[in-house]
């Protein structure tokens, strides 16, 4: 199937590694330019050249409050956006202080919404957002409680805003499982396939694609979604 991909040009947060690279490297293998936001500047320029040529990079550090506003500056329109951003310090509800909340809510919630607010406008009409969360949108997973707070809210932005963005914009999330990038791994676990009934954790290449699917012009009808990639990891029905 024919994605509808070929010159079209996706901003991708996160875009260095892990999902988000996974994401632009689909896209790229689909004919779309990509650029890639990340904050180390190295590893930002060896995943771009990766991609091979007509591809952008940004360095920049959306825990920054003006780093959003300086991208939009910088790109010009759109046909899409990946909001990919790194996830919160574990730990239980009683465990975290009031500073490690501070930090998640603005390192998850709040550059989310900073980069929507600045960036949306510069999407073509046609086009599509695309927020990276979790399973925890749907499901608590153990000592991940600030995760489990505020994935939820950002499920809900994207309810909110894909009725507000429609027809003009869709705008959907994808709720990733454990998929192997280093961010599950570091997170610790010896055996990151269990309890997920495809026995296996998923490759980033797997996420990738359904992301992909889901900015494309071939998923033209479809906003407002939660889509889960996690090997049937989730049991609710919602």
């Amino acid at each position: 199937m024919d994605l509808g991909l070929a010159g079209r040009r996706y901003l991708i947060t996160g875009g260095s590694r892990g999902l988000g690279f996974a994401t632009a490297a689909a896209l790229a293998a689909e004919g779309a330019h990509t650029c890639l936001v990340a904050r180390d500047p190295v590893r930002l320029a060896e995943a771009t050249a990766s991609l091979g040529e007509g591809h952008d990079a940004i360095s920049a550090d959306l825990a920054d409050p003006g780093a959003a506003a300086s991208i939009a500056a910088t790109v010009g329109s759109l046909d899409g956006l990946l909001v990919n951003v790194g996830g919160p310090s574990p730990g239980t509800v009683l465990e975290l202080d009031d500073d490690t909340w501070r930090q998640a809510i603005d390192g998850v919630l709040l550059s989310s919404l900073r980069l929507l607010r600045a960036l949306t406008p510069q999407i073509v009409d046609g086009g599509a957002i695309l927020l990276v969360l979790s399973s925890t949108a749907k499901e608590p997973i153990r000592d991940l409680a600030a995760s489990n707070v505020l994935r939820p809210g950002l499920a809900m932005v994207v309810k909110d805003l894909a009725n507000t963005l429609a027809p003009r914009v869709r705008v959907n999330g994808i709720l990733p499982g454990r998929i192997a990038t280093d961010r599950l791994r570091s997170l610790g676990g010896t055996d990151l396939g269990d309890g997920v009934p495809m026995g296996r954790p998923g490759d980033p290449e797997e996420f990738g694609r359904v992301a992909a699917f889901l900015l494309s012009p071939a998923a033209s009808y479809v906003t407002g979604a939660l889509v889960p990639v996690d090997g049937g990891l989730l049991h609710s029905p919602w």
